[in-house]
């Protein structure tokens, strides 16, 4: 009897699943250990996939593997067991998942289309003999559930050490498969072709161009609508890790033509552009199985890898951005892309605040009851040319994290450096700041806010901006704030967002 109480008052004061301080409620991270990448991203038969690089064993990076999660609206995560296994000593790196509609790989069983993975083997230096990548393959006949690994692996292997993260599609034009890869330290990305998913012919390359300054990775090819007509533009996005722009890993897109075998770049070679001006955006893959649809869907690691092993999170350590849906518009410094949340995550709106006005003091009344973790807003700001207009969000006492225009500087921008826990790395608190020239335009944001995390998109997702933060227990107010210029008319829509977890 004297055992039952004890193991009753544990479970009493144990956080409940998903429910940790930092844990977020609409943003997928596992329910413990290690993640950093998605991998394999692709929605085949009504699900989407997400596979993730993953350590079974712990909260920091090793045993790579690929975790497995599926979802019906891309917000809702059911986690299901690892899908490929370190093995062998070979871990599981990232790489794509594509749907064999017509058995080119002959892998799919009973005339149907089967999921394969091309994914990145990592063999260690170990014994005086170099770190060995090769590309591989595997592949699943009941809708990902599970896994056989090609007896003949590896199918591309250049005997290097960095060679890494294929990103593999079909092309319409070539009839063929083809496959982006990396080599990081060259600042390159190979393509190849194939017909069959296991012999692959190298046809061209692309780089150097943009922001050399850190290895090269986890490229990806896109093809997207331009300005909501039916032409279209290619999009290759590429990691940089460390060099980026805010510092340590982030990314950067070129937006070209793509043939069926070759790149060509639009801009010149020294042009760059940033996917994310925030911190914590990386890796961000694009789900294979939406070509046909009109919305293509883009979800990255949240996390730098500066201090991803540092962290105060447990029992889970890493999470995922919020999905993204993805278009090209044309702006006057050229095309740009332009991300947006998911359409789906109106779902979750819970207590609704609008509000319409020009007095900061009367807003700010208002929202001072409204006491919120895990929300939406949706704001517009006029005339904002001379001055600075910002929100303090999650605060509390002497802390939280400010998003704000400057308009002396045409610059958005998120400053974290008094939002709570800061301390971990000194690579953590920080401002960060994106261009953003609007003129006499109102300023448009919308703010997605889960506990840890932070995501701004602004003037219609012409910019991003994503920020990992630790707020200290109690901080989740709300208030707007100007500087110099007046500001003219305000709106304000504020939504409490649902947790997308299962109760306890």
């Amino acid at each position: 009897m004297t055992l039952i109480l004890v193991v009753r008052c544990f479970a009493q004061d144990a956080p409940a699943d998903y429910q940790q301080p930092f844990r977020p409620q609409f943003h997928f991270s596992p329910r413990e250990h290690w993640t950093n990448d998605p991998n394999g991203v692709v929605f085949f038969e009504g699900e989407y996939h997400l596979f993730y690089q993953y350590n079974p064993f712990g909260d920091v990076w090793g045993h790579m593997s690929w975790g497995h999660a599926v979802s019906r609206d891309l917000l809702h995560w059911q986690e299901l067991p690892v899908a490929l296994s370190e093995e062998n000593g070979i871990m599981i790196f990232t790489g794509s998942t594509v749907v064999d509609e017509f058995n080119t790989s002959g892998f799919c069983a009973d005339g149907k289309p089967c999921l394969v993975a091309v994914y990145t083997g990592h063999t260690p230096e170990a014994g005086g003999h170099q770190a060995l990548q090769t590309q591989n393959l595997a592949y699943s006949n009941d809708r990902g559930r599970t896994w056989t690994k090609y007896r003949d692996n590896p199918v591309l292997n250049l005997n290097a050490s960095d060679f890494r993260d294929p990103d593999v599609f079909w092309s319409k034009q070539a009839r063929r498969w083809v496959m982006v890869v990396a080599l990081p330290n060259d600042h390159k990305v190979l393509f190849y072709e194939s017909s069959n998913l296991k012999n692959w012919e190298q046809v061209s390359e692309f780089g150097p161009a943009g922001a050399t300054g850190g290895q090269w990775e986890c490229p990806t090819m896109v093809e997207l609508p331009l300005d909501a007509t039916k032409h279209t533009r290619w999009v290759l996005k590429v990691g940089l890790n460390p060099g980026a722009l805010q510092g340590g890993s982030g990314e950067q897109y070129f937006v070209g033509t793509f043939d069926g075998t070759r790149f060509v770049n639009d801009n010149p070679p020294a042009t760059t552009l940033w996917t994310d001006y925030g911190k914590d955006c990386y890796c961000a893959l694009a789900f294979n199985g939406m070509e046909q649809r009109d919305d293509r869907v883009m979800i990255g690691w949240m996390n730098n890898w500066q201090y991803a092993g540092k962290v105060p999170t447990k029992p889970w350590r890493g999470q995922m951005t919020v999905p993204r849906s993805l278009a090209l518009a044309t702006l006057p410094e050229g095309v740009r892309l332009v991300q947006r949340p998911v359409e789906a995550i109106a779902q979750l709106r819970g207590k609704h605040i609008g509000w319409r006005g020009t007095s900061v003091t009367e807003l700010n009344r208002i929202l001072h009851t409204e006491h919120y973790s895990s929300f939406e807003l949706e704001t517009t700001v006029a005339r904002v040319a001379g001055g600075t207009i910002g929100w303090k969000l999650l605060a509390g006492d002497s802390a939280s994290i400010e998003i704000g225009y400057d308009g002396a500087r045409s610059e958005l921008f998120v400053d974290r450096t008094h939002s709570g826990v800061v301390g971990f790395s000194r690579d953590f608190p920080l401002r960060t700041a994106a261009p953003l020239a609007i003129g006499e335009a109102p300023l448009s944001m919308t703010i997605l806010v889960d506990r840890s995390t932070v995501e701004v998109f602004a003037q219609g997702g012409r910019v991003a901006m994503t920020n990992l933060v630790y707020p200290p227990a109690g901080a989740d107010g709300i208030e707007l704030y100007s500087r110099g210029e007046r500001p003219g008319q305000i709106t304000v829509d504020l939504w409490s967002l649902r947790s997308t977890w299962p109760p306890n």
